[in-house]
């Protein structure tokens, strides 16, 4: 099964690189570009202007009739709810409401950067509806920023001709600090679950050996250093799944460096149903009164909104400077869509994990909820599972510093943590049944 899900998605990526080639070379150079309040919604060689107007809360907005029906869809009203609306592309279908800044795609609720509003009797959607979420759910929709135009390609019906089947990797490269090579081209499919199949947790200890990671309080007290609590943490967090029944496969054990870009390998390779991957945030000393931020938050696998989410991608991100092999440089081109579409395929699985997350850490942890949050975080980028990053709390906080590094308190972390993982992996197993 796995090999015939490899050679559709081979041919799915190919088909893409296709037919954007295609489409460049059937676009005359000369085309008219659209004007600076309009956006192209082009499907094929069809296109059509859709309104773009500024979001009353920073950013632009697209017609969202104008956009639907561009790309070949439609928009349709609930006759029973008023204010709310489907925007149909394919054969996907995005519940809308007008005021909300959140849409519903099947049973998962997903954020936009801003609500959905009104405005001369027209209703408009963020760009990001269009440029972020609508080509991450299988529409065949892309956004191309420079020439303003949101495509949609025709789908493709991929060869179910299966190539010979792989060998998959030894379980055994993750318990040692060899590198792993992560396979650039192949998408692991998601196994189907069964009570008979024992579940599998990567847990990842962040930084290690020379990597430090953040260390604090800021204005005095104990030191500490974040990969001696995140190391701690996990431990208690792997005692917590296996006391479960969960198996457990830790990407480090002791005080060593494993590298960024070699985590999810290890994940892969353990054939992992998830990845948690541990951490303590830091704030950001120009902040006024740094000392006192504090809270906890938890990090899903996408591109970062704000000032916030990309000081902490840059802070976890910064460890590839004490690697000395570190492999972050580009691929070729199909191997970029493969890994994007792996963790396409987990996103919205990601987010849901991290929510149980933070529900179950704002039980025990004496800080405040800083929610859910997305950036590009390269430990969880070769991870094809779903996948998060969670900041237990900050370091530079001496009240926090305190509270982290107490090994009661890290036991009771690490039960919470245990529950939601052990809650998603049961809500998952339910979907999968269904």
């Amino acid at each position: 099964m796995r090999s015939i899900v490899r050679a559709a998605l081979r041919q799915v990526a190919l088909a893409c690189i296709v037919a954007s080639t295609s489409m460049a070379q059937t676009t005359p150079a000369t085309a008219k570009q659209p004007s600076g309040n309009v956006v192209l919604a082009r499907l094929g060689e069809r296109s059509r202007p859709v309104a773009q107007i500024a979001h009353p809360n920073g950013g632009l907005a697209l017609r969202a009739d104008a956009l639907a029906e561009g790309l070949g869809g439609q928009l349709v009203r609930d006759a029973e709810r008023p204010g709310r609306y489907r925007l149909e592309v394919g054969a996907v279908g995005v519940d809308i409401e007008q005021g909300s800044a959140l849409v519903v795609v099947a049973d998962d609720t997903l954020p936009l950067s801003g609500e959905v509003f009104r405005q001369g009797g027209l209703l408009y959607v963020p760009l990001a509806f269009a440029a972020d979420l609508l080509p991450r759910l299988g529409t065949g929709v892309m956004y191309d920023a420079e020439k303003r135009e949101v495509r949609r390609f025709a789908p493709v019906v991929a060869s179910r001709r299966a190539p010979a089947p792989r060998s998959a990797p030894s379980a055994a490269a993750a318990n040692t600090n060899v590198r792993a090579e992560p396979d650039r081209t192949a998408v692991r499919a998601p196994e189907t679950r069964s009570s008979n199949r024992q579940r599998v947790v990567v847990v990842d200890a962040g930084h290690g050996g020379p990597d430090n990671g953040m260390s604090g309080p800021i204005g005095g007290g104990p030191r500490i250093y974040e990969k001696h609590v995140t190391l701690a943490v996990s431990k208690q967090l792997q005692r917590a799944l296996e006391a479960r029944g969960v198996r457990v496969v830790m990407t480090r054990t002791a005080d060593t460096l494993i590298g960024l870009y070699d985590r999810g390998p290890i994940a892969n390779a353990a054939k992992g149903d998830v990845f948690v991957s541990i951490h303590v945030n830091a704030a950001n000393p120009r902040w006024k009164n740094p000392g006192t931020a504090r809270g906890f938050e938890t990090y899903f696998l996408a591109e970062a909104k704000t000032e916030d989410e990309r000081r902490v991608a840059a802070m976890e991100n910064e460890v590839v400077k004490f690697e000395t092999k570190a492999d972050v440089s580009g691929d070729d081109p199909l191997g970029f869509i493969m890994r994007d579409m792996a963790q396409n395929e987990h996103l919205r699985e990601s987010m849901q994990l991290a929510s149980l997350i933070q529900g179950a850490m704002r039980t025990v942890h004496p800080g405040p909820n800083r929610g859910v949050k997305q950036a590009g975080l390269a430990v969880l980028v070769t991870a094809f599972m779903p996948a998060v990053l969670v900041e237990i709390g900050f370091g530079t906080n001496p009240t926090e510093a305190s509270y982290i590094s107490n090994s009661q308190r890290q036991a009771e972390l690490a039960e919470r943590l245990a529950d939601a993982i052990e809650r998603y992996l049961a809500e998952y197993e339910r979907k999968v049944s269904r």
